[in-house]
């Protein structure tokens, strides 16, 4: 008999382990309380529910009764959803950096009572494979240090801890101009950042495309990175971002239906590891040419939109066929056959950074490839999120489900990535109130306004954001709102706190580019001259709009509204849009906010972009 408390979990990941013979708890203070009055040792297993590894590991070990009832006796079991909790997830992380680089999901961690790792892991099989040993030979190890050694244990987590604690003091320190205080950050110079395109060259693979060997990732940061000095002017940067999406567009990574694989396991691009995740997609909507980006809208409306117009986080890598759970059977049909069959499942979470993220793909596709129906995509999960997940204009809730909110915090992933999105969409629709939620939301993250984990926070092992590979740093995602603001508002301040947010992490990629890309980006906006351009016509399809679609550059703003719009963004107390309104069409090209003539053509507006 178990005592297993997941089967009211909001998770969908939690969820999937209510059955199992485990005594799985959530994670909390009240499962470290029961490991300290019991003196045993925590296991914490981190997935997520797509994660395939994830769900090898739970047939092979967590269904077994054998070690259910190994894990009764001698530990406290708690199960954790990445998604849910990023924060409990980047702790472990760090954590568990120590005993592998190998890092992944499932993560399979050993904690003391007062919340410190002393082991860490990822999957483990049931029977030994080469080095690796089996699950229940760690069990045993394990148990075997706390019985036997245990100083060597308690020795091992404070030493762990302290590092932690080390390394989110130097991360506190490095931001301190946004929290009001430290020395003034530097930014990278605009050629050190440039320089780091001849990094990503060498490192480029020029038989197959993208960067390095197996797996092979599509890593959208790193991409957006060289879009932007693209746009800068570099054409090399330019061309080896056209390889590179080329080669992501033509290989297995990218499916019939148009949605991008999480990654491929070959260096040809070739046996996709099928799951589907939002930020993933999300993330190249904003690089994409148009084919490619009409694709991958279709793959969010079709496949991961709810019905209120939110996304959810992902799409299962297995499905069940003739009975049997398969991993990218279902994914290798032809679209026409697919429909005979169940469609792998959805991990039905709607989260708000990851849709932050999607509204703001979304938002910058449609306005570049002119696609109408991308923009209403964007606004219907705008909508949604704002609607659902906000009070008061306050990010409130991280994840929901169609069982109820989480009561996991929102983190500055939720608020900077909303908040980015929402800024981005209101640029584009010249609807004011996505800006005012946007403006709210980067106030709260500036002002620190989050509450840390309460087992992180006893422990001393709250690591903040981690900088990442895969997606958009909430971070950075709320520097560069921060520095929109700046030139929307007149108001320098966003932009001192904007410098503050990504000057190390900046410094830091030009060494280091694959989990710094998006500082750089955002750095290299920083660095160049500020350029607002505000186009004003009552008219959605004249074409002085669409002209505007191409000034988008590191440093230039571009915002599109109608004269009544514009006035009331003035109202609100966006001052670039001051008597913008009295001209329709017009356009307003503005160098750190002093403007040239209005522009009442689309040649002049044209020629004043190009001067």
């Amino acid at each position: 008999m178990t005592d297993n408390r997941l089967g009211s979990a909001v998770s969908p990941y939690l969820r999937q382990h209510a059955d199992n013979p485990v005594d799985w708890r959530e994670w909390g203070p009240e499962a470290f309380a029961e490991a300290r009055e019991r003196d045993v040792p925590v296991l914490v297993s981190v997935g997520y529910a797509t994660c395939h590894w994830c769900h090898v590991m739970a047939r092979e070990s967590f269904s077994d009764p054998g070690i259910g009832e190994l894990l009764r006796q001698d530990f406290v079991a708690v199960k954790v959803d990445r998604e849910e909790r990023p924060d409990v997830d980047a702790s472990l992380m760090a954590s568990a950096s120590a005993f592998t680089q190998q890092l992944g999901w499932p993560l399979t961690t050993f904690l003391t009572p007062d919340g410190h790792v002393f082991f860490a892991g990822t999957y483990f099989p049931p029977s030994p494979v080469g080095q690796v040993p089996a699950f229940r030979q760690i069990l045993a190890a394990v148990l075997d240090a706390w019985t036997e050694r245990r100083h060597e244990v308690d020795a091992n987590a404070s030493a762990i801890a302290a590092a932690i604690r080390q390394g989110a003091e130097a991360d506190r320190t490095a931001r301190g101009g946004a929290d009001g205080g430290g020395d003034e950050p530097r930014l990278p110079s605009v050629d050190d950042v440039r320089a780091v395109v001849d990094q990503l060259a060498q490192a480029e693979d020029t038989t197959y495309g993208g960067f390095g060997g197996a797996p092979k990732f599509p890593s959208a940061p790193l991409l957006e990175f060289l879009s932007d000095v693209a746009a800068d002017g570099d054409a090399r940067a330019s061309a080896l971002l056209e390889r590179s999406l080329h080669a992501i567009r033509a290989s297995e990574l990218t499916d019939a239906d148009g949605g991008v694989f999480r990654y491929a396991t070959k260096r040809d691009w070739s046996v996709p590891h099928y799951e589907r995740m939002l930020y993933d997609n999300a993330g190249l909507l904003a690089v994409a040419g148009a084919e490619q980006a009409r694709g991958i809208a279709d793959f969010l409306r079709d496949t991961l939109r709810r019905a209120d117009g939110g996304f959810v986080a992902a799409q299962d890598s297995e499905s069940t066929i003739d009975g049997r759970r398969v991993e990218g059977e279902w994914y290798r049909l032809p679209l026409d056959e697919r429909g005979r069959l169940d469609p792998p499942p959805l991990d039905d979470q709607v989260l708000t950074g990851w849709n932050g993220l999607a509204i703001r793909g979304l938002a910058i596709a449609g306005a570049r490839h002119g696609d109408a129906e991308m923009i209403e995509l964007a606004r219907g999960a705008a909508d949604a999120i704002v609607a659902g997940h906000l009070t008061d204009g306050h990010v409130s809730v991280r994840s929901s489900t169609p069982r109820g909110a989480s009561t996991a915090a929102p983190t500055i992933e939720d608020v900077g990535l909303l908040a980015e999105g929402l800024l981005e969409l209101a640029l584009v629709t010249g609807e004011l109130p996505y800006a005012d939620v946007a403006r709210t939301l980067v106030d709260d993250g500036l002002a620190g306004r989050f509450d840390t984990d309460p087992v992180l926070a006893a422990a001393g092992t709250a690591t903040g954001e981690q900088p990442q590979t895969a997606m958009r740093s909430g971070t950075v995602a709320l520097a560069a709102a921060a520095a929109t603001l700046a030139a929307l508002t007149g108001d320098e301040s966003y932009r001192a706190a904007a410098v503050s947010l990504v000057a190390d992490r900046a410094v830091t990629g030009t060494e280091r580019p694959l989990g710094h890309a998006d500082a750089l980006g955002v750095a290299l906006a920083l660095q160049r001259p500020s350029r607002e351009v505000v186009v004003v016509a009552s008219d959605p399809d004249d074409p002085i709009r669409a002209a505007a679609r191409g000034a988008r550059r590191p440093g230039t703003v571009v915002a599109t509204v109608t004269p009544t719009q514009a006035a009331d963004w003035s109202a609100a107390g966006f001052t670039l849009f001051e008597s913008r309104g009295r001209l329709d069409p017009a356009g307003y090209v503005c160098h750190d906010r002093v403007c040239a003539l209005p522009a009442r053509s689309v040649d002049e507006l044209t020629a004043q972009l190009s001067a």
